[in-house]
């Protein structure tokens, strides 16, 4: 039989989201390049690391191969989150090899590392300013047995070596030769930037191929792995959903043959003002501690939101009081599409949840610089929602406000949706009437025809019958 290879240690890197990305964080003694545009935050990724690793009890070592102020460095590292400057001496040490790199060559440099790393037994080590040492170096070969010791002193004393660079170059000699390759970049899109990380290589593990949106923050980096990757497969097998799940208006359950199927999504469609908000939270109504609740909006504040459940569904004002129900709210244009996903699914796993009413759908792609990702971003969700057994509602605001044409702002409505609810205003004379019509039901029968109904102080009212509706469009057309 073929012997099994243990599996490799990992050194965790104490930089959110990044070891979901590795697969479990870097390999022990493995030789890794961070590389990018100046700015792009490659000192601050690297100090991270280094703060993590000695509050975890390992010793580390920031050697900068450049004429760089080291109180300055640290002056600037002081405002994080992660800094500890009583962890500064004796466990995270700064070394400047500039010096010896100047009068000895990379061969000097390497004598310095090696002693360093053993003398104060360092367990990670960061060289910031490798393009400095390949610079330095007489020809690409001088320049590989660098990296080459280098890899042997990390093997031999279980040492992480993270190496910083400005070099983009796709086949540079260091590239071909390290354990792993992580590029930061920051782009702009028009009056807006981004930035993102990627792992083109790595070696002995899986992990999280493409983009992944990054942001520093006060308390240092933070990574969101990409949705689409992150969930390209259900964390856990379906639940195998039954029965029928109340819309919280009772009208509209008898149109759907007895409410939405359990663990479906449901988008209701219409205009500004038609009173999709209001339809969520009648849904959120039937909440209960058993069967918890989640309000994820970006429109209305929470205070405003409690004031129109107050107003227009007071079953709620007791759900919220006693934490049956959350309200996540965010701005649209403060954080990457990924951060909100993030946050919705934390949220659903924290809570429980088995409800959800997701209040603009189209603000998460002001979260995206590329609007064609939303699709497969919100089937991804959707099928993690699914198998986590949550009821979800989303609201879609359309542009049209009048006439029978609906422009629908995301591509492939149907495919982010089981089931299609869409409202729209009909002008009869100086007055507009609202109108609901199902479009689509998962696996069951539904109530094709269109209903009048109204907005009144308890909420929606729909119509008996379509008599109404039908009287208003044949006005309307005629």
């Amino acid at each position: 039989m073929t012997p099994i290879a243990p599996e490799q240690r990992r050194l965790l890197s104490g930089i959110p989201g990044l070891d979901t990305i590795l697969g479990g964080g870097f390999m022990l003694g493995g030789l890794y390049v961070i590389q990018g545009a100046p700015g792009a935050g490659k000192t601050i990724f690297t100090n991270q690391i280094c703060f993590h690793h000695v509050a975890s009890g390992g010793r580390a070592m920031f050697v900068t191969l450049l004429a760089e102020n080291h109180a300055r460095l640290i002056s600037n590292l002081r405002q994080l989150a992660f800094f500890d400057q009583a962890r500064i001496g004796e466990a995270l040490t700064y070394v400047s090899g500039f010096n010896e790199m100047l009068d000895g060559g990379l061969a000097e440099l390497t004598k310095l590392l090696r002693r360093e790393i053993q003398r104060r037994r360092i367990s990670v080590l960061v060289i910031d300013g490798l393009v400095t040492a390949a610079a330095s170096a007489p020809s690409d070969q001088a320049f590989r047995v660098f990296v080459h010791d280098l890899q042997e002193v990390a093997l031999a004393t279980d040492c992480t070596m993270f190496l910083t660079t400005n070099d983009s170059r796709l086949a540079s000699p260091e590239q071909t030769m390290v354990d792993g390759l992580i590029t930061l970049t920051d782009r702009a899109y028009g009056w807006r930037a981004e930035s993102d990380l990627m792992v083109s290589k790595f070696r002995g593990s899986a992990y999280l191929r493409g983009r992944h949106a990054y942001k520093i923050a006060d308390g240092g980096f933070i990574v969101y792995p990409r949705i689409e990757a992150l969930l390209a497969y259900p964390s856990r097998g379906a639940e195998l959903a039954v029965g029928r799940v109340s819309s919280g208006i009772a009208r509209l359950d008898d149109m759907l043959n007895g409410g939405v199927p359990a663990a479906s999504t449901t988008m209701i469609m219409g205009p500004s003002g038609v009173g999709k908000t209001t339809m969520g939270l009648h849904f959120l109504a039937r909440c209960s501690v058993a069967e918890p609740g989640l309000m994820f909006g970006f429109y209305e504040t929470p205070a405003r939101l409690r004031a129109k459940a107050d107003r227009m569904v007071p079953a709620l004002g007791p759900l919220f009081d006693s934490g049956a129900i959350e309200m996540l709210w965010q701005t649209p244009t403060s954080e990457p599409l990924d951060a909100y996903g993030k946050s919705l699914i934390d949220a659903v796993i924290r809570r429980k949840v088995k409800r959800l009413f997701i209040d603009g759908l189209t603000a998460f792609r002001s979260g995206t610089v590329e609007p064609s990702r939303v699709g497969n971003f919100f089937s991804a969700v959707a099928n993690e929602l699914r198998v986590r057994g949550v009821t979800t509602l989303y609201s879609l605001e359309v542009p049209n406000i009048l006439g029978p044409a609906v422009n629908v702002p995301v591509d492939d409505a149907s495919s982010l949706a089981e089931n299609l609810v869409l409202l729209r205003f009909v002008e009869r004379g100086a007055r507009l009437h609202r109108m609901i019509s199902l479009l689509k039901a998962r696996d069951s029968d539904f109530t094709p025809s269109l209903f009048e109904y109204d907005l009144t102080d308890t909420g929606v009212k729909i119509h008996d019958t379509p008599d109404s509706a039908e009287q208003l469009l044949t006005s309307a057309r005629g």
